[in-house]
């Protein structure tokens, strides 16, 4: 089994299948971690050399390397059976296959937001509730040697997640078919007031201090290390992420939140399945691998992996309570149905996002404006 790893916490993917060993002594799991940062190419080169995991973790629609859409359709992956077609979120069906044909199995909903060091949020004073107050906890955190927010900002899929996060109040809130009118030639990045907004506000950040020192060149471990030791009291990762750095941060609570917009009234998240199990189209296994999924999604594993991994459930999320736990700030705007998937889930091609993210990369060092980063975006969307 083959999964993207960003700090030393173990994974829930290999929590789950140490489970499913446990009660099938007959069957033996390896284990193929491999860094987030590089997990895509990685991926795909070992599927183009046939060598692989049987089970490979992937992500719905065609926005990344990993995406389903574009491996199912270099048959690198096998089509699931009705099991996984039961799991699909409503509305999702498209991003996990075509032709009547799922290659992806969905594993949770995930929240990409912010997670919050909730003990160092409240020793800052609070957490701000609008991007105006946003800016200035971030100046009096950098007079403490603090910061708002921990970035990897030499790890493109942190950069970019971030310049998503910052399009989720100024794109998305008011056009959640933004993506639609982009694929239909209604729009450009270029084009679009709210997309410049929201990459105009990575310098408004950076200028602020709201990143920590170093970011530019910052992995993922300085997340962790961050939020971790309260030395920054939020960071643009997965909401999942805030069960794992609750446990090694020895007492403090975490949360999931959403981005302060620039008004409350426009706060927005994006939650949706983003991790599948796969099945390699070339494995050797393909009956065990098979067995593996369909007792995953068994509605007690369902359960339990959401429950292991820190997310929510990818059933029943109408039932679930939001009233405690680390989603309570964003229970509200989900059940108002103030949300939307991730939007390079919907984007034709992983150079989209990778232009957004090195783009940003770009823009935090200065070698980069706003506008060439959206330039690039079109262009990689094919115009």
């Amino acid at each position: 089994m083959s999964f993207a790893t960003s700090n030393t916490i173990e994974s829930p993917f290999q929590t789950l299948a140490e489970d499913y060993m446990k009660s099938h002594s007959d069957v033996k799991i390896t284990f193929n971690p491999q860094p987030n940062d590089s997990y895509d190419q990685t991926l795909r080169t070992q599927l183009q050399a046939g060598n692989a995991s049987d089970i490979v973790v992937t992500s719905p629609g065609s926005g990344t390397g990993r995406s389903i859409l574009p491996l199912a359709e270099a048959g690198f992956l096998e089509p699931l059976d009705d099991a996984a077609k039961e799991l699909l979120p409503e509305g999702s069906a498209t991003t996990f296959g075509h032709d009547g044909k799922v290659y992806g199995q969905a594993t949770e909903i995930t929240v990409a937001a912010l997670v919050s060091n909730e003990t160092a949020a409240e020793a800052a004073g609070g957490f701000p509730s609008d991007f105006s107050g946003l800016q200035d906890q971030c100046k009096a955190l950098e007079s403490t040697g603090k910061s708002l927010f921990a970035l990897a900002g030499a790890a493109p899929p942190n950069t970019g997640l971030m310049a998503m996060s910052l399009a989720a109040s100024r794109v998305y809130a008011e056009d959640p078919k933004w993506n639609d009118k982009r694929a239909a030639k209604e729009t450009t990045f270029a084009g679009s007031a709210g997309w410049k907004s929201a990459l105009e506000a990575v310098n408004t950040l950076k200028d602020a201090g709201c990143f920590q020192k170093g970011a530019a060149g910052g992995g993922f471990d300085a997340i962790t290390k961050g939020l971790a030791g309260g030395t920054s009291v939020s960071g643009f990762i997965p909401a999942p992420s805030w069960k794992q750095l609750e446990s090694a941060a020895g007492g403090a609570k975490f949360a999931v939140r959403a981005l302060p917009a620039e008004s409350t009234s426009k706060s927005y998240v994006f939650a949706s399945a983003n991790y599948a199990f796969s099945i390699n189209a070339a494995s050797k296994n393909k009956d065990a691998a098979k067995a593996f999924l369909d007792w995953a999604a068994e509605p007690e594993q369902t359960k339990a992996f959401a429950e292991i991994d820190g997310a929510l459930p990818v059933t029943g999320l109408d039932k679930y309570d939001f009233g405690s736990g680390a989603y309570k700030n964003v229970g509200d705007l989900i059940k108002d149905g103030k949300y939307g998937p991730l939007p390079n889930i919907q984007w034709p091609n992983s150079a989209v996002y990778d232009a957004l993210a090195t783009g940003v990369q770009g823009i935090i060092t200065g070698q980069k404006s706003p506008d060439q980063v959206l330039q690039a975006m079109d262009a990689a969307w094919g115009q």
